[in-house]
């Protein structure tokens, strides 16, 4: 093969890898029902939700290098949707869905009573999935060539993605911060390890309808390249970096629901404080 057609290959490749992670993340989380009480109690669900990050990095660098070889394409730009569906679409829905119907919740010490029948917790899962396919054929059809990609037309799939893993990948260090011995430590991990299990169906939903939304969402990566970043952007790293400090077990959950969050709960502090902001539709990215 020639040196050429291997350039061309390696965005494919990358954007290949994508799908394998979502593979992976789906294969992980059926092993759940495999746990027993001596295994580790949240190492499947935790690989599952690292191989979806895995395939943030894979769908970040996919595109880049297909523009640094000069190799982008239509069919370039479908594969990577249809990666995408199963990487940010079916794989989080189903690690969801693992993650509240989780076996040993029932024989641990942090078990909760039920509060989701099964069938809604797998409606919830199936509206995401949908939602992300939708998310991810709007963006198809409404992306050209010639788009600044400063911003984006509802939530983007790998971020509401890692709305819904960073939840079961802090469950290891919620663990482990309960068995420190602090007390205060440890009232508060016993609290947010079942809270988890109630609030990821609720944020499961909100990322599903904002994927479909028209909320515009900042391209945080183009502006800081492009030196564009509003001004805000700097104390909204300031912020970041005192949460790490004070809070770095939920830095990730609290990161990517930030985030996802951010645009609606701002237009709806805009809405009762009588203020005019910014129109919420954005050119698509």
């Amino acid at each position: 093969m020639k040196p050429a057609r291997l350039i061309a290959v390696f965005p494919t490749l990358l954007t290949l890898g994508n799908a394998a992670c979502g593979f992976g993340a789906i294969t992980f989380a059926a092993k759940v029902t495999q746990t027993t009480a001596e295994a580790p109690v949240y190492g499947p669900l935790f690989f599952s939700a690292l191989l979806i990050f895995l395939g943030m990095l894979f769908d970040m660098f996919d595109g880049a290098a297909a523009r640094l070889t000069g190799n982008t394409s239509e069919l370039g730009a479908e594969l990577d949707s249809l990666c995408d569906a199963i990487t940010f679409g079916v794989a989080p829905a189903f690690l969801m869905l693992q993650f509240v119907n989780f076996p040993i919740w029932q024989e641990s010490e942090y078990s909760l009573p039920f509060l989701y029948p099964a069938r809604l917790v797998w409606t919830i899962g199936a509206l995401y999935v949908i939602c992300a396919i939708l998310r991810l054929a709007r963006f198809n059809i409404e992306t050209d060539e010639d788009d600044a990609h400063d911003s984006f037309s509802g939530l983007p799939s790998p971020a509401a993605a890692g709305a819904v893993a960073a939840f079961p990948i802090v469950m290891p260090e919620l663990l482990e911060m309960s068995q420190r011995g602090n007390p205060m430590a440890t009232q508060i991990a016993e609290f947010l390890i079942p809270g988890a299990k109630i609030i990821l169906p609720l944020v499961c939903l909100s990322v599903a309808i904002l994927m479909v939304s028209r909320f515009r969402y900042p391209h945080f990566g183009t502006q800081l390249l492009r030196g564009r970043g509003p001004k805000r952007m700097i104390i909204q790293f300031v912020f970041a970096a005192a949460a790490v400090a004070w809070v770095h077990e939920l830095v990730v959950p609290l990161a990517f629901c930030y985030f996802a969050f951010g645009a609606p709960l701002g237009r709806l502090f805009l809405a009762l404080t009588g203020r005019q902001g910014k129109p919420n539709e954005a050119r698509p990215a």
